[in-house]
């Protein structure tokens, strides 16, 4: 890996054992994570952005999710295949992670004060409790919570929406982590506070260089905040791109179908709105070949025979389709 490479994912094939036989819903997955900069991943529901995220932090539903093959180096250290001591020790501190519904990720039961302290405790053995108290507070204020001394005693219920997801980014940076991975942290939240939390996200990574792994189904919020861009398809790479070449220049079939479903203000008023036609594949019947086929306006007979592996057009694009 590069010295500005701090993850690097290699082939990953996440797998679950169903009453139905195996299902791969993560297959051939890779991508690196450049520090200080945000990777965006985007793609349908199902399209497999959250069992990547959870691939990653080693946190699949056990016994029957498991990463079957590929690679996930952070830091040159295949986490993939480390010992869940160890990996218990990079979750946190060197990879967080926020989730798009905080309220079932907060403990309902516990105040705000004691479940951040945790986080210190866990890290931090050493610190005593005055401390991780202030620093603590710290981080809610830091966060942008009015009056954080006076949340620290309040329940996660007793919180706004978006209140709540600044607590779960303070508990994610409480470990001081290089890499945070925000699985779509906005879709449950109205458009202002939405700004305000991507906002806070980009002021927290210019103070601290952390990398940046953002998860969503919203390509307008890709654009705000991203350098590099990975589109997902039915648990495999589409393209993956950086932003600003993505959006000038989208070549696969897949990504230009997305960037054309979105509302324009030029498009002619009370007209229908650009849709990908078909439905994405289930996981028990996938097609043979490019697994977006189907749904393809540009598909051709080779399309069924074996999946478009993931080729460079130029310098930093890839493309996984037989146009190319």
């Amino acid at each position: 890996m590069s010295e500005k490479t701090i993850l690097k994912v290699d082939s990953l094939v996440t797998a679950f054992d169903t009453e139905q036989g195996v299902i791969r819903a993560v297959e051939g997955v890779s991508f690196d994570v450049q520090a200080g900069r945000t990777l965006g991943i985007v793609g349908e529901s199902g399209c497999g952005k959250s069992v990547t995220a959870l691939s990653i932090m080693r946190l699949l539903p056990k016994p029957h999710g498991y990463i079957e093959k590929g690679k996930i180096l952070f830091r040159d250290k295949d986490i993939a295949a480390l010992p869940a001591d160890q990996m218990h020790a990079i979750r946190g501190y060197g990879i967080s992670m926020i989730f798009q519904e905080p309220m079932t990720a907060l403990n309902p039961v516990h105040q705000i004060g004691r479940q951040i302290g945790e986080v210190f405790k866990l890290h931090f053995p050493d610190m005593a409790d005055t401390e991780i108290w202030e620093k603590s507070v710290e981080l809610l204020e830091k966060v942008g919570i009015p009056e954080p001394k006076g949340r620290m005693e309040e329940y996660p219920h007793q919180l706004s929406g978006g209140m709540r997801q600044r607590v779960m980014i303070a508990m994610a940076l409480a470990g001081r982590p290089d890499i945070l991975i925000a699985d779509e942290p906005t879709t449950a939240l109205d458009v202002t506070i939405q700004a305000q939390i991507l906002e806070l996200m980009m002021k927290l990574q210019r103070q601290t260089r952390m990398a940046i792994i953002f998860i969503t189904h919203a390509l307008g919020v890709i654009a705000e905040i991203c350098d590099d861009v990975l589109v997902m398809y039915a648990g495999t790479v589409a393209e993956k791109a950086p932003v600003t070449e993505l959006f000038k220049n989208p070549r696969h079939p897949y990504t230009l179908g997305l960037l054309s479903a979105i509302p324009r203000l030029d498009n002619e008023p009370k007209t229908r709105l650009t849709t990908i036609r078909g439905m994405v594949p289930s996981l028990y019947e996938l097609p043979d070949g490019c697994r977006f086929q189907n749904r393809c306006p540009y598909a051709m007979a080779g399309c069924g025979i074996a999946p478009p592996p993931l080729r460079p057009i130029n310098e930093d694009h890839w493309v996984s389709c037989y146009l190319y």
